[in-house]
C-alpha cells in the first residue's frame, strides 16, 4: 500500500546529531522540512547501540549542536546519559518531530520538476502500517544517516564454526557478564580501546588486536591540539602532538604497538582515522592486564581457538568486534555521485564536501564529530536559505 505523496521543502534522513543539528538550523530560519529516521527514536546510536561507560571523547565545547549549549552543569566530558538528556531537550527546543519508522528505500531527483522524490516503508510498529510505502517530495535533500550508519564485521575464517560468543560494538553494554572470561577484541580505535579497558576493570581476561600503526594520545593533549589548531598550521599541531604522545607514554613498540609515520590530526583528515585518546587503556596494557596481540587470521574449525597473523593460536570464550561501521547511502540514493563515493563519504575534501547539485547536501561526514556536523548543519541551512529568498 502506497501513502499519499507528502510535500515540503527539505527532507531529512536521519534524526542522529547531524539530523538534528540540520533541523534546528533550518528552524531559525523559519524553513519548513521533513526528518525521516528508520529507527524508534532520536540519535539511536547513542541510546540503543552503545555502550554505559562512554563519555564523548572531546571536551564539550568540542560537542555542542548550533543555537544550543551544554548546561553549566555537566562535566567537561559529557557522560551518554547526560548527552541523551541533552539531545531530548535540543529536539524539544528547537520541536524537532522525527517521523520515525520510516525506512527509505528509494530516492531521485526530477529533473522536469527539480525537485527530490523519496519513498519510504514503514517499519517497526508492529501494527496496520508496517509494510506501507510513504511517498515524500521536497525541493532539497539532507543525507544525515551519518558515518556510523550500518555495523560492519570483516570476513574471518572458520567464524561461524566458532563455538563462543560473537558479537559488534554495538550490542556491548557492560562487562559485567563477562568476569573471568577470556575475551577478544577486534579493532583498536576508540570504542574498542574502551571497551578493552571496561572488561579488564570487570575481571575479564582481556586481549585486544591491534593490526594497523595507531597513535594513543591523552584527552588534554588533544583537546590542546585543536584549540593551537585555530592559530598553527596542521603539521606543527602533530608534530607537538607526537612529542608529547613519546613524553607520555613511551616508545609503544615495546607492548605491540607501532606508531604511524603520519601525525595524527593529518591522518584524521586524510583516512578518517581518529587517535586513540586513552582514558586508561594504556596502564592495563603497560601492567599486561590487557594484551595486545597482531591481525587475526582465522579461527580453528569447529572450536575457540584462533589463528593470529604471527602464526600463534589462543583460546577465547567471546570475540568482540569493535570494527566499525559501513554506509549504504548507494543503495537508495539515485545520483549520489555527484556528492558521495560508493563507500557513502563526501568526494570532496573539508571543507567543501557538503554540497552536492540539485539541491542535494550531506551533513556529519567529513570525519570531524560533532563539531564538523555542527558547522555543516549552519553551511547548508544558510545556503538553502539564500536560494529560496532570491
Amino acid at each position: 500500500m502506497t501513502s499519499p505523496v507528502e510535500e515540503t521543502v527539505v527532507i531529512i534522513v536521519g534524526a542522529g546529531p547531524s539530523g538534528l543539528a540540520t533541523a534546528a538550523c533550518l528552524h531559525q530560519l523559519s524553513i519548513p522540512y521533513r526528518i525521516l529516521e528508520r529507527e524508534d527514536c532520536i540519535a539511536s546510536l547513542f541510546s540503543k547501540k552503545s555502550y554505559n561507560r562512554l563519555h564523548l571523547h572531546l571536551a564539550k565545547k568540542f560537542c555542542q549542536l548550533p543555537h544550543f549549549r551544554f548546561p553549566d552543569t555537566f562535566p567537561t566530558y559529557v557522560s551518554r546519559a547526560d548527552f541523551l538528556k541533552y539531545l531530548d531537550d535540543y529536539a524539544s527546543h528547537f520541536k524537532i518531530n522525527p517521523m520515525f519508522g520510516n525506512l527509505v528505500q528509494f530516492a531521485k531527483y526530477d529533473e522536469d520538476r527539480k525537485k527530490w522524490s523519496l519513498k519510504a516503508k514503514k517499519i517497526g510498529g508492529g501494527n496496520a502500517e508496517d509494510g506501507e510505502v510513504r511517498c515524500y517530495e521536497g525541493r532539497f535533500l539532507v543525507v544525515a544517516t551519518g558515518e556510523t550508519s550500518d555495523l560492519f564485521i570483516p570476513e574471518v575464517e572458520g567464524l561461524s564454526e566458532f563455538k563462543g560468543e560473537v558479537i559488534h560494538s554495538t550490542e556491548y553494554k557492560s562487562g559485567d557478564r563477562y568476569e573471568k572470561k577470556k575475551v577478544l577484541v577486534v579493532g583498536a580505535g576508540n570504542s574498542g580501546m574502551e571497551i578493552a579497558l571496561d572488561l579488564a576493570n570487570h575481571g575479564a581476561k582481556t586481549s585486544i588486536v591491534v593490526r594497523s600503526p595507531i597513535h594513543i594520545v591523552s584527552r588534554w593533549s588533544v583537546n590542546l591540539g585543536l584549540m593551537l589548531s585555530k592559530f598553527i598550521p596542521p603539521y606543527m599541531v602533530d608534530s607537538l602532538l607526537v612529542l608529547l604522545s613519546w613524553v607520555t607514554y613511551g616508545d609503544l613498540r615495546k607492548y605491540g604497538i607501532q606508531r604511524p609515520k603520519e601525525g595524527p590530526f593529518f591522518l584524521k583528515v586524510r583516512d578518517g582515522k581518529y587517535p586513540v585518546i586513552n582514558i586508561g587503556t594504556f596502564k592495563k596494557i603497560k601492567s599486561g592486564e590487557i594484551q595486545v596481540l597482531p591481525a587475526l587470521k582465522s579461527i580453528k574449525g569447529g572450536g575457540n581457538e584462533v589463528v593470529f597473523e604471527n602464526g600463534k593460536c589462543h583460546q577465547f570464550d567471546v570475540i568482540l568486534f569493535a570494527t566499525g561501521f559501513k554506509r549504504s547511502t548507494h543503495l537508495w540514493l539515485q545520483g549520489y555521485d555527484c556528492l558521495l563515493k560508493r563507500d557513502g563519504l563526501p568526494k570532496v575534501i573539508f571543507p567543501n564536501h557538503w554540497k552536492g547539485d540539485n539541491g542535494l547536501y550531506c551533513v556529519g561526514l567529513a570525519r570531524r564529530g560533532l563539531y564538523g556536523a555542527a558547522m555543516d548543519a549552519q553551511n547548508i541551512a544558510h545556503h538553502i536559505f539564500n536560494i529560496i529568498s532570491k
